[in-house]
């Protein structure tokens, strides 16, 4: 799988030595001299990537570079190298996410299939969150009354209950309704409370009146 290899270390001759080593594989391969340069060139996920991550560095060093990208919202998966092997240090990379744990010098099938892990990994999360740029944006083509439909719908109430709540006609509230099912591209209301679910808005969004 063709993809880009973000390698972060201190240590020039490393940076270029793997650098040498992945583009002679085929992969695209862009290098930082510290988790800062990183973050102030944050790379583009447009396409299946990773990050390799040296665990010790000056400054700011791998965990807290991963915990950076966490707030940020990045969705790179990131393989640590590290010359000192620590259980506790892997145990809780790996709790907050890192992709993998390699220990230098680096056996090169070892590291090349930890990538094409990570690459598949970063493919699927694009997928899911192109998914959800999809829905986010079929939500804001509603009308602040459709939204108010919409939510009170997947939270399980009738017409003649929202249109309680809300004011209009039984009637008004249907045509809003199929308004909403339109915009939303569903045929039916599973499809909806699917769609509500997968952004966040749970069928307590709704309150039965």
């Amino acid at each position: 799988m063709p993809g880009l290899v973000h390698i972060v270390d201190d240590d020039p001759s490393f940076l270029t030595a793997m650098e040498r080593r992945l583009k002679q594989t085929g992969y695209d391969v862009a290098t930082y001299r510290s988790a800062m340069h990183l973050l102030v060139n944050l790379p583009n996920e447009s396409v299946p990537s990773c990050i390799i991550l040296d665990v010790r560095m000056p400054d700011l060093d791998g965990p807290a570079l991963q915990k950076r990208l966490g707030e940020l919202r990045s969705t790179l998966p990131i393989i640590f190298l590290t010359g000192y092997p620590d259980i506790p240090a892997t145990v809780q990379a790996i709790k907050a996410g890192a992709d993998d744990f390699l220990t230098k010098p680096i056996n090169s099938d070892e590291l090349f299939r930890a990538i094409e892990r990570a690459f598949a990994h970063h493919q699927t999360l694009r997928d899911l969150k192109d998914k959800l740029d999809n829905v986010r944006a079929r939500l804001g083509r509603l009308t602040p009354r459709e939204r108010q439909v919409f939510e009170l719908v997947v939270g399980g109430n009738t017409n003649k209950q929202i249109g309680r709540a809300l004011g209009p006609t039984e009637r008004t509230i249907k045509a809003h309704r199929v308004r909403v099912m339109e915009k939303m591209q569903v045929q039916t209301l599973a499809e909806l409370v699917s769609l509500a679910e997968r952004v966040g808005i749970t069928s307590a969004a709704g309150q039965k009146t």
